[in-house]
Order: C-alpha cells, then structure tokens, then sequence
C-alpha cells in the first residue's frame, strides 16, 4: 500500500478531494495491461476497447509480469497510484490463449474478476464508417434472457456495464446518442432454455462452471445515422462501426461478501430529500421509476347532488318557467269554460 501523503498546498489538497468517496461518482479509470506474451487478438481487442473506453482510459505500453487470479498485489498498487477501478489484462499462454481478464476494483482493492477468451475478432478500422467521438456515452444493449438468470452472465452484464459506463447523466437528446453497443449470445443450450423458461429449476453449481457449454458472448458497435421522417421524430438506422468480438467464458471470481456490501452501501439522504420522499418512506407517498414523486389523497365520498356549480344566466329561473305555468294556468281557464 501507499503512504498516505498529506498535502502541502491547496493544489494538492483538491487532487485528494477529488479521489474521495462521493454521492456521485465520476466516470470509472480503466487500465489497459499486458501480460508476459500476448498475441494479434489480444493486442487488437484491447485496442479497439481502449477507443471505445476514452478518454477515461490509460494504456500500459510495456509488458508486466501479472497474474491476477494468483496475486493481485500489483493490481491494487496500480489502482491506487492512478485512481483507476478497472482493469483490463491482456495474457495469451498455451493453456489459454487470447485471453483478458476484466477486474473491478473497489477502494483499491479487487472485488471481482472474470476471464474471456477472444473466439474472433474483427478490427474497428476494417469497417469503412464512420465513428463515434471520444467521450459519448453509448447506449448498451443486452439481448438474452441468460443476463437476467445465469450468474455467470449477470456478472458479466455488471461488469460490462461499469466499463462502459460513462458519467452518470440525468437527461440526454436524441442526437447525443452516436453509438449504441450490442451484447447478444449465441445459441442457448436445452438445459440454459428450460432452467430459464421454468424458474422453479435451480442450475447445477458444476454446469455454472463448465464453461464449454455456455454460449459465445458477441459485443457489436454501431454509429446511429438520423433522417429525415415528415414528423417530428426522425427515422434511426444503425450502421456498424467495430469492433466485432466474439468471447468465451472462462476463470471467475465472484466478489467477497464482506467487501460487496461495503460497495453497495449507500450515503445518508440530505433532509430536503427525504423531505420530497427519497428517503424514509412516507405514508402515501411514493418514487416512480422516473424519479417523479407521487402521492395519494383519502377523501370522504361527496353528495355530488349539492355540489356547487358555476352560477349562469341560463340555469337561473327566467322568462320560460314563468310563460310555462302561465300556459297551464290558461289550458284549466278553458276546461272550466268547457264544462260551464
């Protein structure tokens, strides 16, 4: 571990404020590392997810000798020295070759890591199109019903979701949005179908690991291209920009318990908070999913027979009821002349 270094000045005191925990946290570091022997794959693959990653991402340029599943010792000396809390770890051996590792760190220490291998792989500048700039936040998209009930698969949704993650937003346009990364998998083998379709079924510890059986993991890119519609919306149409990488699971480590529920702790409310209803819960009072604050009013029933309505001219007594009742008045004059 570091020293803990104090500070000398007012510049180095907001360099340290700024590593500090706070409410909202800023764009996640990335560190792109090589290992020992890396191949075409590998070398390519993280290049083209160090684009898609900047400009919130450092490459290492010399190989390191680091094994992260046997001693991540190094890992946190990196993450404390540059404030990163993501790594990508290039190694390719004979026993796994083209692999990376991706590690999630928290106060820099390793919370979990997952291990893939690079099946295929197709470089971003052998598509001819055009590419999205640096820094936008793309939209993520996750096609299989194995992200919501597979462990394996929901680790590595929560992984990918952190990486490529940008700063957390309130509000975005349409035109904001330049590219948009697909995550989908290959064909579902019969035993994942029917362990997802009937949820009574709980899935062997040893088929969560025999990695052989589960599908691919491919991870597509597309730029969006906007036209004109004659309405107010226009018409979106996706063009594909790279990299195309399909992946295979491999080692994991889920994340300690203990170090997991330091992580998902969350600050204490503000009083004006819990005061508009995101904090304790109020009687009647609820947060959508929109972040909208709703309540609920109890009111007794009404006698909509005495309700007040607005006065008008033409609901007052006038002139009609008046001639009416003279009229009756005439038609009994007439009986009675009859009758005499």
């Amino acid at each position: 571990m570091l020293r803990t270094i104090k500070p000398k000045n007012a510049r180095s005191k907001r360099a340290l404020d700024a590593r500090e925990s706070k409410e909202v946290e800023d764009a996640r570091q990335a560190l792109f590392v090589k290992g020992t022997h890396t191949g075409e794959k590998v070398n390519g693959a993280m290049k083209d997810l160090l684009a898609l990653k900047r400009p919130h991402a450092i490459s290492f340029s010399k190989k390191n000798t680091v094994r992260p599943f046997e001693d991540p010792a190094s890992l946190d000396f990196w993450s404390q020295k540059n404030d990163a809390s993501l790594f990508v770890v290039g190694q390719s051996t004979k026993k796994r070759p083209d692999g990376m590792i991706f590690v999630r760190m928290y106060d820099y220490r390793v919370l979990d890591m997952c291990e893939v291998g690079i099946e295929q792989w197709k470089a971003m500048s052998e598509f001819k199109t055009a590419k999205a700039t640096p820094g936008h936040k793309p939209l993520l998209h996750f096609a299989s019903e194995l992200f919501e009930s597979h462990p394996r698969f929901m680790q590595l949704k929560s992984l990918l979701m952190d990486f490529f993650n940008g700063e957390q937003i309130e509000s975005i346009c349409l035109t904001g949005i330049e590219h948009i990364i697909s995550i989908s998998l290959g064909p579902t083998p019969a035993a994942l179908t029917s362990a997802s379709a009937n949820p009574t079924l709980t899935l062997n510890p040893q088929s969560q690991d025999d990695t052989k059986n589960l599908p691919l993991v491919h991870i597509r890119a597309y730029t969006t291209k906007l036209t004109p519609s004659g309405t107010h919306t226009p018409l979106v149409s996706l063009e594909p920009m790279g990299p195309a990488i399909d992946l295979r699971l491999r080692r994991h480590t889920d994340p300690d318990p203990e170090i997991l529920k330091q992580a998902m702790r969350r600050p204490k409310l503000k009083k004006q908070d819990i005061e508009s209803g995101l904090g304790k819960k109020r009687k009647n009072v609820e947060v959508d999913d929109m972040g909208d604050v709703r309540g609920r009013i109890h009111v007794e029933k009404q006698d909509l027979g005495k309700l007040q309505t607005r006065k008008m001219k033409g609901l007052k007594k006038g002139r009609d009821e008046a001639d009416d009742e003279d009229d009756d008045g005439e038609g009994g004059d007439e009986e009675g002349d009859v009758s005499r």
